[in-house]
């Protein structure tokens, strides 16, 4: 059975998630295994990944329009799947979920706009709605009509932003922790000081000394107080090798844009998310990052076709660490829509 729970009822009969338990946010903290074995999952994953499938499927370049080209893979036939990473990641990623996936779907898996191995120019204004955009003309390009998206963390963030601009073009999403910080001041009820509360301590604390070292072209330091911020651990990026660092910063150059003249976390009213028409699952990791569970519940409570999976042994990186479960949720969820 299923190691993992339901949370938050949706209008949606979907009897192929089956509830373990109800947790409350509270319940969600700071991921307690230790911190070299924690970034390395983070960071590096991927990486290995990579090297295990590097001629199959072929990496593939497309020009969207507007100056911008982005790379991607592409395996298998049937309805088009579409691969969202996070911050700090790219599109090697999802491989082992790519080859798995490409059993039953086209599966695409593409390197957002500023993360390897895509070389494009420096663009003002950049965020995860530019994303979308982007994200919506790579849909478009390759002639995919209506598509189902997975999105992790920053990529869920672009799935979400899509769901809003662009609904037409998704048949269903899977959201994997979207860090939509602009909701936490409009948590309801007693939920309301919290949510105000960690987003002061986000901006404070990780977005503007971020933004500060990367104003001045310290892009190891931003890198580092993101690292240090999110492990609640202020040697956490010192206590890196020096290969996890450098496979680190290999994706970092979206920071360099981001924070010098972009958004790192674009604001999305609740009135647009309660608009969404897009049937959604949210994933959730049970030993995730707190701010992160108060956000994934409310994008629950406001987004009419929702339903929640919290995998309780998880923390933010559940496709890594639960990632047969996480399949399994995805394609049982795509099935009924």
């Amino acid at each position: 059975m299923h190691e993992h729970a339901v949370i938050g009822q949706s209008k949606l009969e979907d009897h192929n998630v089956r509830a373990r338990s109800v947790r409350q946010p509270t319940r969600f903290r700071i991921a307690i295994a230790p911190i070299a074995v924690a970034l390395a999952v983070l960071c590096s994953a991927g990486r290995a990944t990579a090297q295990s499938h590097a001629d199959n499927p072929r990496l593939r370049v497309v020009d969207i329009g507007n100056g911008i080209a982005l790379h991607y893979v592409e395996a298998g036939e049937g309805a088009p799947v579409i691969f969202v990473h996070g911050s700090l990641s790219d599109y090697s990623y999802w491989n082992a979920q790519v080859a798995a996936f490409a059993k039953h779907y086209r599966v695409i898996a593409y390197s957002r706009r500023y993360n390897y191995p895509n070389v494009n120019p420096a663009r003002r204004g950049y965020s995860a709605a530019a994303d979308a955009e982007d994200l919506a003309a790579l849909i478009q390009k390759l002639h995919l009509g209506r598509v189902y998206v997975i999105g992790h963390s920053y990529g869920a963030l672009t799935a979400l932003f899509l769901a809003v601009a662009r609904p037409s073009l998704i048949r269903a999403m899977v959201l994997a922790e979207p860090p939509d910080v602009s909701i936490l001041p409009h948590l309801p009820d007693e939920q309301a000081k919290i949510g105000k509360s960690m987003s002061e301590d986000i901006q404070r604390r990780m977005v503007q000394p971020m933004r500060a070292a990367f104003a001045r072209g310290d892009r190891n330091a931003g890198v580092g107080i993101f690292i240090d911020y999110v492990f609640d651990d202020s040697r956490a990026w010192s206590r890196m090798s020096l290969s996890d660092r450098a496979d680190t910063m290999r994706d970092a150059r979206e920071w360099d844009v981001m924070m010098t003249s972009g958004t790192l976390f674009p604001d999305l009213s609740p009135a647009a998310i309660h608009a969404i028409r897009v049937p959604t699952l949210v994933m959730s990791g049970g030993r995730s990052y707190r701010f992160l569970g108060y956000i994934d519940q409310e994008l629950v409570r406001l987004i009419p076709e929702s339903r929640s999976i919290v995998y309780p042994h998880a923390g933010h990186q559940m496709w890594y660490q639960e990632p047969v479960l996480c399949r399994h949720d995805a394609e049982d969820f795509f099935r009924s829509h």
